[in-house]
């Protein structure tokens, strides 16, 4: 992103002359006809080739993509200011300048209350006329529009020396303070500078919220960025004071500007510590404050008061760990609710099934007794002979219905690094995204471990795996199609698994950009760009106004927070002891809820329970377990092979399975053909004792 900036800024500026811009005059009749079959060639080439949709993308980019019927009821009479980008798909300087666009509006999307930045495409034939009203007449043209304008008005026209990054941010707050007292944005906070006065009765008052002080020098923008940056919190007051006097400025103990002094709730005081003093680091220590969080957005009122809500109960967390139980939760949903949509699997589906659970058996980095349930799920699923198998087959196994000893997986929901501030929020999401990184940690760091699978010499085998799982099994349809336009334009470029590592968390980032501020997002925990500032200094750089990350360390960081060491137990379900039933005969009574189609999706264990104890060696798949599944297999090819599987049948107050009874028969008919073969072979042996013993008549 920091190349592009320097690209653009190398591109004419908005005070370049005519000959070096895109006029949006008609051409000359001679150049009429080469012209059309340019744009019909463009229109052809499909996605990419122009149009709003094109450059920028609406619900995904962080621009607000305007046309003829919203740019004027957008601007008109608004509670916010806007700065608007009038641009042409084919003009090739708004080509090259839109990836900075898009930063910039990602860049400063906290302060859309007050201002909010947008694109219209002039070349798209239903907007040329209110561009024409608007007279533009070069592309790209920036214009920017004041709050609570009542009047029709085409806006003002940017006058900064170029168009960097820091460059039109810095002149938004400039025009963001031309605004009068009476029209100004409602939602944007006072950013002139208060005086050593004021600050000093801040220091004396106590408050219900945290006040942040940004010490500064006046030629500085770093402390309205920063109060711009904490709009959308609450809780939080932030202002800023000039550094011109000194013996103030000593007394508080402020020997550099610029600073950060924090006023506590209680009434406390003093410096903020930061790694480096920009506004990254500033912004987000202030965000990650106790009580500090974005403003809950407005939901649809609820007809009625919901009686027994579900009480969510909150689990303590170190956000710099990974927690099993987060892993082992998301397994148990994926391998118990997921896939339970299919009754049965076959081809594609099934194959995805195999290799899914393949790179999970030599990779996922949990628990023994998950491990060897994952492994025995594999060399199941490898040994079948059938291109179809209903799911239940699976269920039974995952639910260890033989009481193989060590055999484990946790049959309800903890969420704890997962965790949300209401029940519906993050959760399966959360888990599959950091069992996702995990498994390409894992496949970096022990590359032997997939050995002999197929997947040894593939860097993206694991990304790929998890690319056909999520557009096979995902229940969120839309994020599976996200997620593929995201693998089809980049993926094929990972060529070694520490690419693939990386490729993963840039994705994750982008997800979490699209999705700020939408419905789903948990103020408890906003999605912000990972890692934080606070959690690796070392990741964050700034070239010129524009935040970098440092992949080197970013990769060293990936691999330590989701490699196996960094997991935690804590809060993960006791597995007991599986071969006098211990948990798992607990476990029956809640398979109910949890077999389709009666799945419960809100179950949670809200007891902290003690870590597992040791276990034996891994035990070899039982030739048993292969007939009695393979004996479920076969009845897919009777007359009742598109029917769900028989269930538990009750037996003298026993609870026998479909797996069970299978086995019983298996074992029934053994016998008897071991019975029959018995006697033949002693009625074979009788006759020839009576032959060798007869004597013939004299």
């Amino acid at each position: 992103m920091a190349a592009a900036g320097a690209a653009v800024a190398r591109s004419p500026g908005i005070g370049a002359g005519p000959a070096l811009r895109a006029r949006r005059s008609p051409p000359p009749r001679a150049a009429r006809l080469p012209r059309l079959l340019v744009l019909l060639a463009a229109a052809a080439v499909g996605p990419g080739a122009g149009g709003a949709a094109r450059l920028y993308r609406a619900g995904e980019d962080a621009v607000w993509v305007l046309d003829s019927g919203s740019v004027r009821g957008a601007t008109a009479n608004s509670s916010a200011a806007w700065l608007v980008q009038f641009y042409s798909s084919w003009c090739g300087h708004c080509i090259g300048y839109a990836p900075t666009w898009r930063a910039l509006a990602g860049d400063v999307r906290d302060w859309a209350s007050a201002i909010r930045v947008a694109a219209l495409d002039c070349m798209e034939e239903k907007n040329q006329a209110v561009c024409h009203d608007y007279d533009i007449h070069f592309y790209p043209t920036f214009r920017y529009f004041k709050a609570f304008t009542k009047e029709f008005t085409t806006g003002e026209n940017f006058k900064g020396p170029d168009r960097e990054l820091r460059t039109v941010r810095q002149t938004m707050i400039d025009f963001l303070q031309n605004h009068t007292e009476g029209s100004r944005p409602p939602a944007c906070p006072r950013l002139d500078p208060i005086q050593p006065s004021d600050v000093l009765s801040l220091l004396d008052n106590r408050g219900s919220h945290y006040v942040a002080i940004v010490f500064e020098s006046n030629s500085s923008y770093l402390g309205r960025e920063v109060i711009l940056d904490l709009i959308p919190y609450e809780s939080i007051v932030v202002t800023r004071a000039l550094d011109g006097d000194k013996a103030f400025l000593e007394k508080l103990g402020v020997s550099s500007v610029p600073s950060c002094y924090l006023i506590y709730p209680n009434g406390s005081h003093g410096l903020i510590n930061v790694v480096k003093p920009l506004r990254a680091f500033f912004s987000s220590y202030l965000k990650s404050l106790p009580d500090v969080r974005k403003k809950s957005l407005p939901l649809p009122e609820k007809p009625h008061k919901e009686e027994n809500s579900e009480i969510v109960v909150w689990r303590e967390f170190d956000k710099s760990k990974l927690y099993t139980a987060d892993l082992e939760s998301g397994l148990h949903y994926l391998l118990r609710v997921e896939l339970a949509a299919h009754k049965s699997l076959a081809g594609a589906e099934l194959k995805t099934l195999k290799d899914f659970v393949t790179v999970l058996a030599k990779l996922f980095p949990g628990r023994p007794p998950v491990k060897k349930l994952l492994e025995m799920l594999q060399e199941w699923l490898a040994s079948l002979p059938l291109d179809r198998i209903p799911y239940n087959a699976v269920l039974d196994l995952v639910n260890n219905k033989m009481r193989i000893s060590g055999i484990f997986l946790t049959n309800h929901i903890k969420w704890v690094g997962c965790q949300g501030s209401r029940s519906e929020l993050r959760g399966y999401p959360c888990s599959l995204w950091k069992l996702f990184h995990t498994l390409t940690v894992e496949a970096s760091t022990h590359p032997d471990a997939l050995v002999g699978t197929g997947f040894e010499d593939d860097p993206q085998a694991v990304l790929q795996t998890m690319r056909r799982y999520i557009h096979t099994f995902f229940g969120c349809k839309e994020c599976g199609e996200h997620f593929e336009e995201m693998a089809k334009e980049s993926m094929d470029s990972v060529k070694t698994p520490d690419q693939a590592i990386l490729w993963l968390w840039k994705k994750h980032n982008m997800v979490n950009g699209r999705l700020a501020g939408h419905l789903s997002e948990d103020p408890r925990f906003p999605k912000l760009q990972w890692p934080t500032p606070d959690l690796c200094p070392a990741c964050h750089e700034e070239i010129k106004g524009l935040a970098s990350w440092d992949e080197g360390h970013v990769l060293t960081l990936l691999k330590q927070h989701y490699g196996r060491d960094n997991l935690l137990d804590t809060y993960s379900a006791d597995q007991g002891d599986s071969s006098e039933g211990g948990t798992l005969a607990r476990g029956e009574e809640e398979e109910k809820r949890l077999t389709p189609p009666e799945v419960s999706h809100g179950d949670r264990d809200t007891q902290s329970v003690r870590p597992p104890g040791a276990l034996g060696p891994r035990p070899a798949l039982p030739e048993s377990l292969h007939h009695s599944l393979d004996g479920k297999l076969q009845s897919l090819d009777g007359p009742g092979a598109h029917k769900e599987v028989g269930g538990a049948a009750p037996f003298l107050g026993v609870d026998f399975s479909s797996l069970d009874m299978s086995l019983c028969v298996v074992l029934y008919v053994a016998s008897s053909l071991f019975l029959m073969v018995m006697y033949f072979f002693f009625r074979v042996r009788s006759r020839r004792w009576k032959v060798k013993h007869h004597h013939p008549a004299v």
